[in-house]
């Protein structure tokens, strides 16, 4: 149970949505997304159509990597465009896997494989359930800093517990306590910012202080 809240997504830009683990965060996130939440909800949700992506990349182990990212398109029964999804394939950095099988890539690899699952399904709105977590820290920056540039131009919400991947990521970063949500000043400049720059680091230590309190 969460307190009372209101939250808007700016269009075209990325909310990171930063607080402890149990506050809430992911119920909201599945709220946008019209999925089951288990909880007894009273308000309003006014959303439009959502690709979401999770910490666990869901790949089906039975499927290539080029039919995992078609395969919204196939559960809809329709037709998949070949050259779109190689396309993603190699944005993603996996160029020349696309007839591998989830068992044959690393971890990094299946994440790439889910974002551009994601992109393949075009929604105006993508929600991030803290998609990055499992991975160690090289590859969290990496395919953070991929992920926000792929998604450029679309309204994106990432749900994190990490006060240095909100900095680094979000256009406005918005954190969730059990009394409800607060925003807090995004560091200056364009995303993904460098996980080293000073504003950066500064922003990081007060949002940790925020969720210590």
């Amino acid at each position: 149970m969460f307190a009372p809240l209101y939250l808007t997504l700016p269009h075209g830009s990325v909310t990171c949505l930063l607080g402890a683990s149990g506050v809430g965060k992911s119920t909201l996130l599945r709220l946008l997304a019209g999925l089951p939440t288990g909880v007894a909800f009273h308000g309003e949700v006014r959303t439009v159509p959502a690709a979401l992506m999770g910490q666990d990349p869901g790949l089906f182990p039975w499927l290539s990597v080029a039919q995992n990212v078609d395969l919204g398109a196939r559960l809809r029964r329709e037709p998949a465009d070949p050259v779109r999804t190689t396309a993603l394939i190699e944005a993603v950095g996996l160029e020349g896997l696309a007839d591998r099988l989830p068992a044959q890539l690393s971890g990094g690899q299946r994440q790439r494989v889910a974002l551009a699952r994601t992109l393949a399904e075009d929604r105006p709105l993508v929600l991030l359930d803290e998609p990055f977590s499992a991975l160690d820290g090289r590859l969290r920056l990496l395919i953070g800093d991929m992920a926000v540039r792929l998604l450029a131009g679309r309204t994106v919400l990432i749900v994190t517990h990490d006060p240095a991947e909100a900095a680094r990521l979000g256009d406005r970063i918005v954190v969730m306590t059990p009394l409800g949500l607060s925003e807090h000043p995004a560091p200056p400049g364009h995303v993904p910012r460098r996980h080293d720059a000073a504003a950066v680091l500064r922003a990081q230590a007060m949002l940790t202080g925020r969720l210590l309190a």
